[in-house]
């Protein structure tokens, strides 16, 4: 089950994470969302545990519970929303002119 981390401290870590939410079960992958630019924390992440029974575990354990000085939102992740279609093509002006 994919599980979203928000509120977080800026210094917490990948592994800060993944220390956290192993005292719930296996954690396939634990990550936070860096800016591309910067690099920096942009204060939330997502942790992949496989057992839904542990990412039920973790998320009603951790759930505003204190981290680094935050109270951390916990809860599963919503899939993405698909992007509109936007734009188009543009239309254009017709064919040839003669």
């Amino acid at each position: 089950m994919n599980i979203y981390v928000g509120n977080l401290s800026f210094e917490v870590t990948d592994d800060d994470l993944r220390q956290l939410f192993s005292a719930h079960g296996e954690v396939e992958s634990a990550s936070v969302v860096k800016d591309r630019f910067s690099g920096e924390s942009r204060g939330f992440g997502f942790v992949e545990m496989p057992a839904k029974k542990d990412a039920d575990a973790a998320i009603a354990g951790l759930n505003g519970t204190d981290v680094k000085g935050r109270s951390i939102t916990v809860n599963e992740a919503k899939p993405k929303a698909p992007k509109s279609g936007g734009g188009g093509g543009g239309g254009g002006r017709g064919g040839r002119r003669y």
